[in-house]
């Protein structure tokens, strides 16, 4: 697959913006040795790194580092790479971005003995062919995406090296490092042999029909189909923990002033994030933060409280926080229905949770975590026998609501087995399970349509090809690779 300009050599500062130790600026191209001496005054040794001095167009020094070259096929990309490894200022690494871009441009001297000559003709500037043509700076991603381009990774490890880079846990990162290296697109590809080693049994009968073979039983096509789901099963499960472990879960609290939200933000996240006070309404607006229950991390948004918009007292800033409360419990994936224990019986108080609970995701009750707070200041026998009892303030609880959190959120497997994996694979292996559904359907029937059976099988198998690249679409690598970090 050959996408647009990915014949061009590139550039690009591939550290993260800002000062450090260490900088590097990385070029990726088919041929570098004609770049290489401009820059470095010497050529390298391939994949060694050489200590040498970074020049300028008039032989002066930019910096002193480290210099490596990885020739193709052997390097990240697959192509010819340069390292330049310097100090890490900003001023720094643009001058030598500048200068790569400057001597890429520069025409090739014609061989001399004189060295001196050699200069003078680079400065003089010549009629012949440049170092390194067409040289420009890197797209998002672009390094990554001629790695995948050219087979170094297939599609899911390459967006396993952005995970890993965005990883918010300790269990992500080590979940998308198994991905990175393989793990889970092995997986798929077994399910793939899998599948083609039927297909091509279901073909062969289909071209043959003279032989009466009868396919279903000869072949136990249906055993085999039977197998293969089990596994998918199997595999589809463990994507869904690894999308989760990727994504994380949007968990809102909601609930009247003054019940405790904000308490328990502060409670889950381990710290005074969010100001409490008895004054009701001092919540105005959206508080988020991200905390991680065994890896899996939850992005906690604490939101004003929810009652009468129109009620006295409740100015134009409480109002405005009270719709975006109501716009993030709709885009939630669980909403923790906080209640107040030391207020039953109090007036307008019940009438206003059975409101606020009418309007909860009625169409999706299993998002709802029923929480009753302040349990230590409440009577043992006020405390539904639904529900969570927490105490925000001492903890109480608390252990049992990260329990809920997480089954409501599939969790169940431990993140040592899991790898890194996206919605979109979890979408292509349930298009998979779609259609060997389908083909077990038309397996069971007692005159078989075999030309269905192959179809389903066929896009079957296309399901799993679009998770690692083997079967996929240039805008599709488009998404995926813009999302990446400049340089990589």
């Amino acid at each position: 697959m050959t996408l647009p300009r990915h014949h061009e050599p590139i550039v690009a500062i591939a550290t993260a913006p800002g000062r450090g130790a260490v900088g590097i600026v990385r070029v990726s191209g088919r041929q570098l040795s004609d770049l290489i001496p401009a820059l470095c005054g010497r050529a390298l040794s391939p994949r060694h790194a050489t200590y040498t001095r970074f020049l300028d167009a008039q032989g002066g020094t930019i910096d002193q580092g480290l210099a490596i070259h990885f020739p193709a096929p052997h390097s990240y990309t697959g192509e010819d790479v340069l390292e330049l490894q310097a100090h890490g200022g900003p001023v720094v690494l643009q001058l030598l971005l500048a200068r790569c871009l400057q001597a890429a441009a520069e025409p090739v001297s014609e061989p001399s003995a004189d060295p001196a000559s050699h200069r003078r003709d680079d400065l003089a500037g010549g009629t012949g062919p440049t170092r390194l043509p067409g040289l420009r700076l890197a797209e998002p991603g672009e390094f990554t995406e001629r790695a995948f381009l050219n087979d170094k990774l297939d599609l899911a490890q390459a967006e396993a090296v952005a995970d890993l880079i965005e990883a918010s846990t300790e269990a992500a990162a080590r979940s998308a490092s198994r991905s990175l290296a393989g793990a889970f697109s092995t997986e798929i590809d077994l399910l793939r042999q899998r599948i083609i080693n039927l297909r091509m049994l279901v073909e062969a009968t289909l071209d043959f029909p003279e032989e009466e073979i009868d396919f279903l039983q000869k072949a136990d096509a249906r055993g085999q189909l039977d197998t293969i789901t089990r596994t998918l099963d199997g595999v589809l499960d463990r994507a869904h923990q690894g999308a989760l472990l990727r994504e994380g879960l949007q968990v809102v609290l909601a609930g009247q002033p003054n019940v405790g939200k904000s308490s328990l933000l502060n409670a889950l996240a381990g710290a005074e994030l969010a100001i409490v006070t008895p004054v009701p309404g001092t919540t105005r607006d959206k508080v988020s933060e991200t905390i991680q229950i065994e890896g899996v991390p939850l992005h906690v948004i604490d939101t004003a409280g929810l009652r009468d918009a129109d009620a006295a007292g409740v100015d134009m800033v409480e109002r405005i926080g009270i719709a975006r409360s109501w716009d993030a419990i709709a885009q939630a994936d669980a909403v923790i229905f906080l209640h107040d224990l030391t207020r039953r019986g109090e007036p307008g108080y019940e009438q206003a949770e059975q409101d606020i609970a009418a309007r909860l995701h009625p169409d999706d009750p299993t998002r709802l975590v029923h929480v009753h707070n302040k349990a230590d200041a409440a009577d043992a026998a006020a405390t539904p026998a639904d529900g969570i009892a927490i105490s925000a303030r001492t903890g109480h609880g608390l252990d049992a609501l990260r329990g809920a959190l997480l089954q409501r959120a599939g969790w169940h497997a431990s993140p040592d087995g899991v790898c890194i994996a996206r919605k979109r694979h979890v979408l292509a292996l349930k298009r998979c399970a779609a259609h060997l559904a389908a083909a077990a359907v038309h397996a069971a029937v007692a005159d078989a349509a075999l030309d269905l059976f192959a179809e389903e099988l066929r896009l079957a198998h296309d399901a799993l090809a679009e998770i690692t690249g083997a079967f996929t679409s240039d805008d599709l690598l488009g998404e995926i690779f813009g999302r990446f970090c400049i340089g990589k």
